[in-house]
């Protein structure tokens, strides 16, 4: 009986943790915006790299993913006046799992050969 709570407690860790990821990012700069998040990212991912944590794949599905970022971003605030409040929320989602995806790639033990 007490084994199913000890494993269902160690899944729940397990899961929270990069959620944990992005929600720390936002909490230590709360008022953020969307360029200082993702130079942040840009960041993580060459630390990344630097320290021989992203294999070539995960740094091209990274990168990948902060293009299409960028590009909705160029989309939003050409239709004018800026970002509004939905768009910006998207945005702040999309980094969201940006964040969690590149702490995934970070701790995942594969290397670069």
């Amino acid at each position: 009986m007490i084994g199913r709570h000890v494993a269902a407690t160690l899944v729940a860790m397990a899961l929270a943790a990069p959620a944990g990821a992005a929600a720390a990012d936002r909490a230590a700069h709360p008022r953020a915006g969307i360029n200082a998040r993702q130079h942040r990212q840009a960041e993580r991912i060459r630390n990344g790299v630097e320290n021989k944590e992203l294999t070539r794949g995960e740094l091209d599905k990274l990168k990948a993913d902060e293009a299409g970022i960028r590009a909705e971003e160029r989309v939003y605030r050409r239709s004018g006046g800026g970002l509004n409040a939905r768009e910006r929320r998207d945005l702040q989602h999309d980094l969201d799992k940006t964040s969690r995806e590149i702490y995934r790639a970070k701790h995942n033990n594969r290397t670069p050969e």
